[in-house]
C-alpha cells in the first residue's frame, strides 16, 4: 500500500507545475485581449494608472472561471503524456498498478480545481463584474471623456445614454451623435445630430455637448405628448460634480452581478419578464456546473494522456484547448437553447459535463482493458494548429 501512496503523491506534485504555468499563460493571453481598450483609455481619456490596474484586476475572475478548468485539463493531459512517453506508465503497470489505481490523484487534483473554480463563480465573478461597473461609472463621472467611447452605447452617466460614431480627442469634435436624456422626471429627450463638439466650462467638472444641424424627439409620459424639433445648434449641459453627488451607489445590479443568495431571492420573488427568470436560473446552474466541469474534463484528460505517448507536448497543449473549446461550444449551445426555452436550463448547463465525463469514463474503461480508442486525426491536427497559433501570438 505504501508504494502506491508514494506514486499518488508523485503524480499529484507532477500536476502542479503544469497547472501553474498553464493558468498563468492562459489568463495572461485572455487579459491581453483588453490591451486595446486599456491603451485607448490611457492615451485618449487620461485615465489614472491605478484605475486601469483596478479595471484589469476586476476582469480576472471572469477569465479564471474558464482558465482554471482549462489549465487543470491541460496539466493532467501533459503530465500523463510525459509519463507515457517516458514509459513510466508501462513500469507502473508492470509493478501491479492499474489505471484505476492511478486515477486517485487525478480526482483529488480535479476536486481542488473544482473548489477553486466554485469560489470564483460564486463570489469572484459577481464581485468582479459589480466592481468593474462601479469603477467604470465613477471614472466616467470624474471625466466625461471616458463616457465618450466610440461606437458604444455609453450609459455610465446618470440618466444619460450617449452614442458617438467618432471622437477627435484633439479638437473635441464629435461625429454622428445620439443622446438619450432622462434627467427630467417623466420626460425622455432623444437628440441626434451628424456632428457636435465637447466644450468644457473653465476648470470645473461642467461640460456642454454642442450639437449642430440635428433634431430632438421629446416624449412626455405624463401628458402622452410627443414633440419634434429641428435645430441649427443645441447645447446639452452635464454637471459631473452634481451627478457624482446624486448618483453615487444608486444603481440596480444586473443579473450576472448578483451573488447566489441574491439570485435565489430574486428567483423566489420573480423577475419582471419570463426570459429574465430563465437567464437567472441558467446563471445559477452555470455557477455550479462549470466547477464540476473540472472533474469531467480531468476524467477525460487522464485516458487521453495515457494513450497519447506518440504526441509531442505542444500538440497535447493544443489538444487540451481543442477539447475545452468543444466543451465551451456545448455550453454556449446550452445557453442559446435554454434561453430560448427549447429545453430546461438544468439540461443546457449540465449536459456538457455529462458528455465530457461520459466520454472520459468510456476511454478510461477501454484503456484499462488494453483496448485504447485512437484519437481522430483531425483532433490532433487541430490541437497542433492551436498550439502553433499560441506560439505565433506569444512571439509577436
Amino acid at each position: 500500500m505504501m508504494p502506491f501512496k508514494r506514486i499518488h503523491t508523485y503524480i499529484f506534485f507532477q500536476l502542479i507545475p503544469s497547472f501553474g504555468i498553464s493558468l498563468f499563460f492562459l489568463t495572461f493571453v485572455f487579459l491581453m485581449t483588453r490591451i486595446p481598450q486599456i491603451t485607448n483609455m490611457v492615451v485618449n481619456y487620461n485615465a489614472d494608472v491605478s484605475a486601469i490596474l483596478m479595471l484589469m484586476g476586476f476582469t480576472i475572475p471572469r477569465f479564471l472561471e474558464f482558465t482554471i478548468p482549462m489549465s487543470a485539463m491541460i496539466s493532467i493531459l501533459l503530465t500523463f503524456m510525459r509519463m507515457a512517453g517516458e514509459n513510466e506508465i508501462v513500469a507502473l503497470k508492470g509493478a501491479g498498478a492499474s489505471l484505476y489505481t492511478l486515477l486517485a490523484p487525478v480526482l483529488v487534483f480535479s476536486a481542488i480545481a473544482a473548489v477553486m473554480t466554485l469560489w470564483v463563480t460564486v463570489w469572484g465573478v459577481p464581485w468582479g463584474k459589480l466592481s468593474l461597473r462601479t469603477t467604470s461609472i465613477e471614472l466616467a463621472r470624474s471625466s466625461i471623456d471616458a463616457a465618450l467611447q466610440e461606437r458604444q452605447f455609453n450609459s455610465r452617466l446618470e440618466n444619460i445614454m450617449i452614442y458617438v460614431s467618432h471622437v477627435d480627442m484633439n479638437t473635441r469634435e464629435l461625429t454622428d451623435v445620439f443622446i438619450e436624456d432622462r434627467r427630467t422626471p417623466g420626460v425622455v429627450a432623444i437628440s441626434a445630430a451628424p456632428r457636435g463638439r465637447l466644450v468644457r466650462q473653465g476648470q470645473q467638472p461642467f461640460y456642454t455637448i454642442r450639437l449642430y444641424d440635428g433634431a430632438i424627439n421629446q416624449v412626455n409620459a405624463e401628458d402622452n405628448a410627443v414633440t419634434h424639433i429641428n435645430f441649427g445648434h443645441y447645447d446639452i449641459n452635464i454637471d459631473l460634480a452634481n451627478m457624482q453627488k446624486q448618483g453615487a451607489g444608486h444603481f440596480e445590479k444586473e443579473v450576472d452581478e448578483l451573488f447566489v443568495g441574491e439570485l435565489l431571492q430574486k428567483l423566489a420573488t420573480g423577475f419582471p419578464r419570463k426570459d429574465m427568470d430563465r437567464e437567472a436560473l441558467m446563471l445559477l446552474h452555470e455557477k455550479f456546473s462549470i466547477p464540476i466541469a473540472c472533474l469531467a474534463l480531468g476524467l477525460l484528460a487522464f485516458p487521453l494522456g495515457v494513450q497519447s505517448m506518440s504526441l509531442r507536448r505542444s500538440s497535447g497543449f493544443g489538444m487540451g484547448i481543442a477539447f475545452f473549446l468543444f466543451y465551451y461550444f456545448l455550453l454556449a449551445l446550452g445557453w442559446s437553447m435554454g434561453k430560448s426555452g427549447s429545453y430546461p436550463p438544468f439540461i443546457g448547463m449540465w449536459l456538457p459535463n455529462v458528455v465530457m465525463g461520459g466520454a472520459g469514463i468510456f476511454l478510461l474503461v477501454r484503456n484499462a482493458n488494453e483496448r485504447p480508442v485512437r484519437v481522430p486525426g483531425f483532433i490532433t491536427a487541430a490541437g497542433a494548429r492551436v498550439a502553433q497559433q499560441f506560439k505565433l501570438r506569444m512571439g509577436r
